[in-house]
């Protein structure tokens, strides 16, 4: 499982049970840190990749190991491992400029990883519905409850 979330609402719970059922937790930044400190292992994603996060943490997960791992395309001959379930918030632009946020606020708030070399949520997304017969995705903390009752 790929957890790249903003929201950390609800987060430990979902890694406990995720983790409970032997699903490996692959994580970034300040998720990972959220996911470990509450005792549980995660693989953060710059170790998955070999490639370090960027850009003061704008560049994580747009990668091939974690695109390929989403797309289910060709992963064993590059040496890639699936991935089955995504959680990922995308970030609350419009709230952000609704609430009268500076400029530097708003465009630290642009969610734009599909195409774009900046954050991945997006392009996450994209690659996960390419995928979807394979892959779980999931953008809204309120419905984890489901992805816990459905496994």
């Amino acid at each position: 499982a790929l957890l790249s979330v903003s929201d950390k609402t609800g987060l430990v719970e979902l890694a406990k049970f995720l983790h409970e059922k032997g699903v490996e937790l692959l994580s970034t930044g300040g998720t990972a840190k959220t996911i470990r400190e509450a005792g549980m292992p995660v693989k953060d994603v710059s170790e998955y990749t070999g490639f370090p996060e960027m850009l003061d943490g704008r560049v994580k997960t747009l990668h091939p190991k974690v695109h390929g791992g989403l797309l289910g395309a060709a992963m064993a001959e590059h040496g890639i491992g699936n991935i089955d379930l995504v959680i990922v918030n995308l970030y609350a632009f419009e709230a952000t400029v609704a609430k009268g946020s500076n400029f530097e606020t708003c465009i630290e708030n642009i969610d734009i990883g599909a195409g774009l070399p900046w954050r991945g949520g997006p392009s996450m997304l994209r690659s996960s519905a390419k995928n979807h017969k394979a892959v779980t995705v999931c953008v809204d903390p309120s419905r984890y409850g489901e992805i816990i009752a459905d496994m």
